[in-house]
């Protein structure tokens, strides 16, 4: 007999409410909640092959332990068992960078991956840290940090109230949004222009979010900080910025106009392969416009220059005085976030504090650059990484170089993966520990929520109970730290206790807090629900700053409207000055670079990536329901470009770069501008020795591999994954 259950989709950064239809212990469908406060019963293709992903034959369902050089299936304590006898002996051998931890995109799509990294990173003491976010959005949380102090102070658009809008690099109607919570992002852009609002698009290619504009600007790859400088400087010059009562919480805006001084329209236009004209009409129409906001994401980001980009899309938020304000661009408030913090100066947010072994990349916010993973493992010497920890990661084939990587990673003394997958990654690992479906756990979204864009919360239980012979997610993560720390056998709940605890100290002595005077144990008796999890996130949402509990949550399956986002400057602030610092720097530092970029004689052709609304990185591949179709890896190429160059549509082509060389079939369209071609990340499912049957059926290739891992943002150690240089020949 069939049952519904309600379920927060964990597919992409909209987090849309489903609804389950379960029988025999499986989900045998998925449809939009249309009672979700949030999604409102918006559904895409992700969501709707939900039960398909849930029950992939090609899951693992229990742990694997290498043998005699082969994975062979275990029980959980021989897993666990491994990883206790080996990790801590190799950290007191040869110390704790000798340990390095990969995590994946899909950490924040899970309760599991947000609650227990930090306190793994802890329990190691290593500085080895890798994570996906120097290959997608690293830009965009120095920008934020040396602005406002807080790397996760992320301004989003008010999608529902905006007269304005400007997206650059952003593919958001296939894409579902990235930094930018918003279900039904395709319906908020129609709404924009129904009531009379303007929608830009820039973008080399003609998307499905670009369809939609009421204009689309297409300019050359990777120029995106000089259009927005340029935008600036038009503002300051014609004397249309107007930042009001921002004014008072911002340093710098004097020097501003000499720091972007050379950046004319006239300057920056052969650069970007716009006109001039263009670019003073939108600068104009950015600051006549009642409400508006800038919003760029993955397109600017992975470019030489995507810190400046990221921070002069704010700096026309604040020119325009739309930062902060209804209509603009604002900081929302998740149930979550800590309450009370008052305003005034803070800490500020630091680069470099560390530098990586082999190549001195600095650090950026804890975290070392993905590019750099492959030539710590390789080099000899002191602090050589031996030991890797990987949870939901898959850097073969998301990093640049991955042949070399992959070779990197066979050489490793030990590895872990926490993974459904044997992926291409995954395979080189000595334990895998495999997280069950999806459906069997619960659910909420700690990072989102802090980019949505309205205020909301929900939680979703797991809607069927774990398998024979499953483990829950944030269970494994419990022992994978005990194990490593020295801890293996105790019980796992211990970790979460000892959270509870150290919270609970720290929160009754802070004036700030809720809980402050309380009694901790009395406290501590006082949280409600039946696992770890569930009783850090009471306590998180007892500590935050809408009055919530756990049970609120569970007594509204649908979630709870917490209201449209708020202004809250300058209570965001943490800089030293405890205002905006408008022109930080290693901005000011980096600024020369990019005015030399003017001088730059552009690459004949030059590839970007794509988004399709059927993949989410590497992850969906493997679902057939979500593959075929529209959904290939193709190399999409103008048709002038294939006339000059001797392709054809459905013939194949040669693309060599930096990295190597890929052979791969072409698609001719003219929905990509002439000078640029375009291929999908996420393909090369070809590897011996992974279980994807679905993908290694149509394996694609690597886009990742034309790359070497030299070309970064300097600020962020963000790899340059679009815009890069690259020469085709015609293949029989």
């Amino acid at each position: 007999m069939s049952r519904t259950a309600l379920r927060i989709c964990p597919l992409c950064e909209a987090t849309c409410g489903l609804t389950l239809t379960l029988g025999d212990g499986v989900v045998t469908g998925a449809r939009g909640d249309r009672e979700d406060v949030f999604s409102r019963g918006f559904i895409c293709p992700k969501g709707a092959a939900f039960g398909a992903l849930d029950s992939d034959p090609d899951r693992l369902t229990g742990p694997l332990v290498r043998r005699d050089g082969r994975l062979r299936e275990a029980t959980w304590e021989e897993a666990f068992d491994a990883i206790a006898a080996a990790v801590p002996a190799q950290v007191q051998e040869y110390g704790p960078q000798s340990v390095g931890v990969v995590l994946g995109n899909p950490n924040v799509h899970t309760m599991a991956g947000a609650l227990y990294p930090p306190l793994l990173l802890k329990s190691l003491g290593t500085r080895n840290l890798f994570t996906a976010s120097t290959l997608d959005q690293m830009p965009k949380h120095v920008s934020s940090g040396l602005l406002f102090g807080d790397p996760f102070a992320i301004p989003v658009p008010d999608l529902d109230r905006c007269d304005f809008l400007l997206l650059l690099g952003a593919n958001p109607v296939e894409s579902n949004g990235s930094l930018c919570t918003a279900p039904d992002f395709p319906g908020r852009l129609k709404a924009l222009r129904a009531r009379g609002g303007t929608l830009v698009v820039v973008d080399p290619r003609r998307t499905r979010t670009a369809a939609l504009a009421d204009r689309h600007l297409a300019p050359r790859p990777g120029s995106d900080a000089l259009l927005l400088a340029a935008l600036a400087h038009t503002l300051i010059e014609e004397k249309l910025a107007d930042p009001g009562a921002l004014e008072e919480h911002c340093d710098d805006i004097g020097e501003l106009g000499v720091a972007l001084g050379s950046f004319t329209p006239e300057a920056v236009a052969p650069a970007c392969d716009l006109t001039a004209a263009e670019i003073r009409t939108l600068a104009r129409e950015l600051a006549a416009a009642p409400t508006a906001a800038v919003y760029a994401r993955i397109g600017s980001c992975t470019v030489e220059f995507g810190t400046l980009a990221s921070w002069l899309v704010d700096v026309l938020n604040i020119l325009t005085g739309n930062l902060d304000r209804p209509g603009g661009a604002l900081f929302p408030l998740s149930a979550t976030a800590p309450a009370g913090r008052p305003a005034g100066p803070g800490k500020g947010f630091a680069l470099g504090r560390w530098s990586s072994r082999v190549s001195g990349h600095p650090e950026v916010k804890g975290e070392l650059p993905m590019a750099a993973l492959a030539e710590e493992i390789e080099t000899r010497g002191d602090g050589r990484i031996r030991v890797l920890l990987a949870i939901a990661a898959n850097p073969v084939l998301s990093a640049p170089d991955g042949d070399r990587l992959d070779r990197a990673l066979a050489g490793l003394d030990f590895m872990v993966s926490i993974d459904p997958y044997l992926n291409e990654t995954s395979r080189h690992a000595h334990v895998v520990l495999p997280p069950p479906p999806p459906s069997q756990s619960a659910h909420f979204d700690f990072a989102f929520n802090g980019f949505a864009v309205r205020n909301q919360v929900r939680y979703s239980p797991a809607a069927l109970p774990p398998a024979d012979g499953r483990m829950d997610e944030c269970e494994i993560h419990a022992r994978l730290i005990l194990a490593v720390s020295g801890l293996h056998g105790a019980p796992p709940e211990a970790v979460d206790e000892r959270v509870i605890a150290d919270s609970l100290a720290r929160a009754v002595t802070d004036p700030r807090s809720p809980l402050h005077g309380g009694d901790p144990q009395e406290l501590a008796r006082l949280l409600t629900g039946s696992t770890g999890p569930e009783r850090r996130l009471d306590l998180m949402l007892r500590t935050g700053p809408y009055d919530l509990t756990l049970d609120d949550l569970r007594q509204a399956p649908h979630g709870i409207d917490l209201g449209p986002l708020q202004p809250r400057l300058p209570g965001v602030l943490k800089t030293r000055s405890g205002r905006i610092e408008l022109l930080p720097d290693p901005i000011a530092a980096e600024l020369p670079r990019l005015r030399g970029a003017l001088a730059d004689r552009p690459a004949a052709l030059v590839l970007v990536g794509r988004r399709h609304l059927r993949s989410n990185n590497s992850w969906l591949h493997n679902v057939p329901a979500l593959t075929g179709g529209s959904n290939r890896c193709t190399l999409q190429v103008h048709p002038q470009d294939a006339d000059r160059l001797g392709l054809v549509d459905g013939g194949q082509a040669r693309v060599t770069a930096d990295g190597g060389s890929l052979e791969v079939p072409v698609e001719v369209t003219d929905a990509i501008r002439s000078g640029v071609v375009s291929l999908p990340h996420g393909w090369g499912h070809d590897r011996a020795g992974s279980r994807l049957s679905v993908a290694a059926a149509a394996p694609g290739v690597n886009v990742n591999q034309l790359l070497d891992g030299t070309r970064m943002d300097r600020l962020s150690g963000t790899a340059v994954l679009n815009g890069f240089p690259v020469e085709l020949t015609p293949l029989p």
